[in-house]
């Protein structure tokens, strides 16, 4: 359990690189420096697989740090995800963030 733990704990970290790194896709083309209200849902939701769910993790994450607080549950976070992919869906140009706000968790 203390491994897992740990695993998630890196998952922000991971996700952030992951999504600065990326060469491909729209995130791509778009200047070193960002903020995370930036982003479209079409712009995450185009993503491939793995940056899009790296670029979810890292909304979370940052959500997480920005209530304060270390402390999660991750059923909560699953239907947070779920929620957000689900109007993504629905409103492509609604900002990406604010979807992850409204989603719940």
């Amino acid at each position: 359990m203390k491994r897992y733990m740990s695993s998630i704990r890196s998952i922000p970290v991971g996700a952030l690189a992951l999504t600065l790194l990326s060469s491909t896709g729209a995130f791509a083309d778009m200047p070193a420096e960002r903020s995370v209200d930036e982003f479209t849902c079409k712009q995450v939701m185009a993503e491939p697989a793995g940056v899009r769910e790296a670029t979810i993790a890292f909304m979370q994450g940052y959500l997480l740090g920005k209530s304060n607080t270390a402390k999660f549950n991750i059923e909560a976070l699953l239907k947070r995800t779920d929620g957000f992919i689900d109007s993504c869906l629905d409103n492509p140009a609604e900002k990406a963030i604010g979807i992850m706000e409204k989603a719940g968790g």
